[in-house]
């Protein structure tokens, strides 16, 4: 059998040991001392090229199993992977890139039905709030992001997440002021409530009232404009790229709450949502939204409220309450769609549903 690494080629566990070294020595270097940044900087970046090398092969040459076998295990042992994530800001631009395809490539990397390194996370589960926490460093942000949902392909992973304290961070991370960032978490958050279908519907229906009381402040946005505002920034660029990422906040959960109420697993939490009269009113301020993009999002909520043939009372009185100026509003509602035949036929069948509305008569006295 051929040995696996070439004459000048080191093997994996040289390798990582040099690069843990090189971290290390960046990680104590003053930002001030330039010239020794640079040069360890420059050896951490030949460091993860070689490992990409053994891990991902290159153009002409597949990787081989026992170096792939032994490179993962070595980032095991050495828990290079925690060192890497912690000092991600240290190093260079293409340095980032390397640890990402590197992360990504070991966390997927099979050995018949086991997954080891979903295995090792499991067991060092301060990996995955270290990328959740990247959000909070813009320097990292997107490679933390990918890295992290890479990790949430994984059921195990995606539930230690889902069901920590630290999941609630994301309604604050996607509405962070940089727009690349906040999109990124948002995927992230997606990600959480919609892959694993029976475990987010178990998460949802045991956390309903904390999660649903965070999103609506989502679908407000108002502590996001509260925090805009008291920056006392009144440019017009300013101005006008706050409202952008405000109506994108808002259409993008918008767009989110509605793929969750209408997934047939959430059975449970749509019949609790579309229960409550406060709810209902959200959605019919939302549809004279400004955007028009948050209000057809609104729109797809909307419809199951008053599709539900066993609506509460509440829900009931405010539909009939509002009866004529909603079927008024419907028949007005973005008729530039004609063109859609299943949104033209669900505005129709809405308009005939609530002029169909009657308030249930009283029992009869015996």
């Amino acid at each position: 059998m051929p040995f696996p690494f070439g004459k000048s080629q080191k093997n994996p566990a040289e390798i990582v040991k040099n690069l843990k070294e090189n971290v290390a020595c960046l990680e104590k270097l003053e930002a001030s001392d330039n010239k020794k940044c640079e040069k360890v900087a420059e050896e951490v970046s030949k460091n993860l090229a070689s490992l990409k090398e053994v891990l991902c092969g290159t153009g002409d040459k597949e990787p081989q199993t026992e170096a792939v076998a032994q490179l993962a295990q070595e980032l095991y042992n050495t828990n290079l992977l925690i060192t890497l994530i912690a000092n991600l800001q240290r190093i260079d631009f293409e340095g980032k890139k390397d640890v990402v395809q590197l992360f990504s490539n070991i966390v997927r990397r099979q050995i018949g039905t086991r997954t080891p390194t979903v295995e090792y996370i499991s067991s060092h589960s301060q990996i995955l709030f270290m990328l959740l926490k990247g959000y909070e460093t813009a320097d990292v942000a997107l490679n933390c992001g990918m890295m992290l949902r890479e990790c949430l392909r994984h059921e195990p992973l995606a539930r230690t997440v889902l069901f920590s304290e630290d999941f609630y961070c994301f309604f604050r991370y996607v509405e962070l002021s940089t727009f690349d960032i906040a999109s990124d978490a948002f995927a992230s958050f997606k990600d959480l409530l919609t892959r694993h279908k029976i475990m987010c519907a178990d998460f949802l229906e045991t956390n309903y009232d904390r999660v649903f009381t965070e999103y609506e402040k989502l679908l407000h946005s108002d502590n996001y404009v509260t925090k805009r505002q008291s920056l006392k920034v009144r440019s017009f660029a300013f101005n006008t790229g706050c409202h952008m990422l405000i109506a994108m906040c808002q259409g993008r959960c918008s767009q989110l709450l509605g793929e969750l109420l209408l997934d047939r697993h959430n059975f449970t939490v749509m019949t609790k949502y579309i229960s409550r009269a406060e709810n209902l009113k959200l959605m019919m301020n939302l549809l004279r939204d400004n955007s028009r993009n948050i209000q057809f999002e609104a729109f797809h909520v909307f419809k199951v409220f008053v599709a539900n043939p066993n609506k509460t009372q509440p829900v009931l009185d405010i539909l009939l309450k509002n009866q004529s100026k909603l079927v008024d509003f419907l028949s007005h509602f973005q008729t530039d769609r004609s063109e859609d035949e299943q949104f033209c036929d669900e505005k129709n069948y809405l308009m005939k549903q609530i002029r169909d509305l009657k308030r249930p008569a009283p029992p009869e006295e015996v």
